[in-house]
């Protein structure tokens, strides 16, 4: 039996199997470069781990109050080594990454304080933690203020509208590095760095954080090399490799962690609790393999925007377009296109392969939003996943798969799906 026979037992066509490896001739320069990044994060990786002579008995579970879990602090200071910080927060008790990111501006603001985002309107689970959309215990209710910029048109940075909203107040900017659910292009690390001279040129004691959400490992560098003072992410990303079940770190200077821990658990308590309740294998590994593991999900992108692009639709960004994270934008122009696309993912799965995802409320979005992910861990973007909110442009957000050859397969089932109902001509 040859590979495409095993793809057609799977449910693609020859018509589509054909074109998928008529599009992967033209991005095998895009791979090189992928895995050329990969192997330089591996290496970074492995440094940090050796550095702190990490052992078994880093593996060994805690429980309760989780005093001393040497486990646990060692993992933090493997990843303060990794992404270069002074200090570093990684617990199975931050949720998600919106908790994350939540931790990181609650601990750093004070009533009086003005939150500024440069980068626009950021995503959207964050709103009701700002305010923008109300929500009992916002930022905006305990006295915290908050401004935005809008991108320019070309999708850069309006620095004049910057220098004109940093003020006496502005405590914290943010900068979303992700496109989150909007079609702009996700910023890089050169681009990050250049936000963050300009903000501190204009305002010298102004704290930076990042959303590095879906951007770990990425490029050779993170936003924390180039002046960030935090940077904030999901374990069920790209660090946690697709085997951390929860979880999410804080990386920055030793003042914003220590308020971060502080906010987590408790004033006065801090980073002294908090046991690992026997999750560091997964943590250690896991990390260990998300180089890897981001390589399979950036191909499978570039996989993505090949195909899509070449049907005529919008993709963002571009096949041969740097990456700056996992995520690939497709606009399908229509919910049954959303729908076919989302299905074809649903079916590629290892887990739930059967179920047809269907738009829903869900929590913390103003539009009904579908989602496809048939995953290990509930919810891990890191794995085989895509979603969107139903709006114009209808745009569909892939990302994820823990290997490359999912990846691929996810993709080619999108694209039997649109086929099948006549929303694509492959001819």
């Amino acid at each position: 039996m040859n590979t495409e026979s095993m793809y057609s037992q799977l449910g693609i066509s020859h018509e589509v199997y054909q074109f998928g490896e008529t599009i992967l001739g033209g991005l095998q320069e895009q791979f090189a470069r992928i895995d050329a990044a990969a192997e330089y994060n591996q290496g970074k990786v492995i440094a940090a781990m050796q550095k702190n002579r990490v052992n078994a008995t880093h593996f060994a579970a805690t429980t309760g109050y989780g005093y001393d879990d040497e486990g646990r602090d060692n993992l933090e200071r493997v990843y303060a080594d990794c992404f270069h910080t002074e200090a570093a927060l990684v617990r199975p008790q931050i949720t998600c990454g919106t908790h994350a990111l939540t931790v990181a501006l609650s601990a750093n603001l004070l009533p009086g304080d003005e939150l500024l985002s440069p980068v626009g309107r950021p995503y959207d689970t964050l709103e009701e933690v700002i305010g923008i959309r109300q929500s009992p215990c916002s930022l905006k209710e305990y006295g915290v203020s908050y401004r935005e910029v809008e991108l320019l048109g070309d999708g850069s940075f309006d620095y004049e509208g910057i220098r004109k909203a940093i003020g006496p107040k502005t405590k914290v900017v943010t900068i979303q590095r992700s496109k989150g659910y909007a079609t702009r292009p996700s910023f890089s690390v050169e681009q990050i760095g250049q936000l963050i001279a300009f903000c501190k040129e204009c305002k010298p004691d102004v704290i930076c954080m990042v959303d590095n959400c879906y951007g770990e490992f990425v490029e050779e560098r993170e936003p924390s090399d180039v002046g960030a003072d935090m940077i904030v992410g999901s374990l069920i990303k790209n660090p946690g490799g697709g085997l951390a079940p929860i979880g999410g770190y804080i990386c920055g200077t030793k003042a914003c962690v220590s308020r971060c821990a502080f906010r987590l658990s408790a004033p006065g308590l801090g980073q002294e609790v908090g046991a690992n309740l026997g999750l560091m294998p997964a943590f250690y590994q896991g990390l260990f393999l998300s180089p890897t593991v981001v390589a399979g999900a950036l191909k499978g992108a570039v996989f993505a925007a090949g195909i899509y692009e070449k049907l005529g639709f919008r993709v963002v960004p571009g096949s041969q377009e740097t990456r700056h994270d996992i995520i690939q934008a497709v606009e399908l122009g229509s919910k049954e296109g959303m729908l076919a696309f989302c299905k074809g993912i649903q079916m590629a799965a290892p887990v739930d392969s059967y179920v047809t995802p269907e738009p829903w409320a869900m929590p913390g979005y103003d539009a009904e939003v579908i989602m496809a992910a048939g995953a290990f861990v509930q919810g891990s973007s890191i794995e085989l996943s895509a979603d969107g909110p139903i709006r114009e442009p209808y745009a569909v957000y892939f990302q994820g798969g823990l290997t490359w050859y999912h990846a691929k397969l996810g993709i080619l089932m999108s694209l039997q799906k649109m086929a099948d109902n006549r929303l694509v001509s492959l001819s």
